[in-house]
């Protein structure tokens, strides 16, 4: 199937839509998109897997317990399995995109 990334993205969002792209072993890849998303004030990721992101549309912070990194087209980071995090916000005014791969055990 051969598909575009950018494709198909809506204009408004109630919810980020996460869309799966491949699913085969211990490997996940979604499309996200976002905006104006962000996380619950008092939520934070505490995934089993690592995951890997970047950003190729809009832009984002992220929050870690040790710190924030704000992230704009091209920017990668890797998380690893446990390490909590949230997403503090994403652009408004236009989409953010996100590639995450999710990789490693799998409870």
């Amino acid at each position: 199937m051969n598909t575009n990334l950018f494709s198909g993205l809506p204009q408004q969002l109630p919810d980020e839509l996460i869309t799966t792209l491949l699913d085969v072993g211990k490997v996940r890849i979604e499309r996200i998109v976002s905006y104006g998303h962000k996380s619950p004030d008092s939520f934070w990721y505490d995934q089993d897997q690592h995951e890997w992101v970047v950003v190729l549309l809009g832009s984002a912070q992220l929050r870690f317990e040790d710190g924030t990194i704000e992230m704009k087209p091209g920017d990668i980071v890797n998380i690893p399995a446990h390490k909590r995090h949230r997403v503090e916000w994403t652009t408004p005014d236009e989409p953010t995109v996100w590639l995450a791969v999710h990789y490693g055990e799998r409870s």
